[in-house]
């Protein structure tokens, strides 16, 4: 199997460019499902009347929202 590396002094740019492309989508993926299961996790605490959960659980919602931008 041929192994492909960012650094690899033989890599084309074509498949740099395919690499950090895919890089970039797992990411995005990566990012979208935490969004959405802290934003569940809120919700669940807000009906639970749980206020510390629902403050943490804001804090690393804002976190990762603000290491994003």
């Amino acid at each position: 199997m041929e192994k492909y590396l960012l650094n690899a002094p033989k890599q084309s740019v074509g498949n740099v460019v395919d690499s950090l492309f895919a890089e970039m989508v797992l990411e995005k993926a990566l990012y979208e499902f935490r969004k959405a299961t802290l934003q569940k996790e809120i919700d669940e605490t807000l009906m639970n009347g749980n206020k510390k959960e629902f403050i943490r659980l804001s804090s690393e919602l804002n976190d990762l929202i603000v290491a994003v931008s």
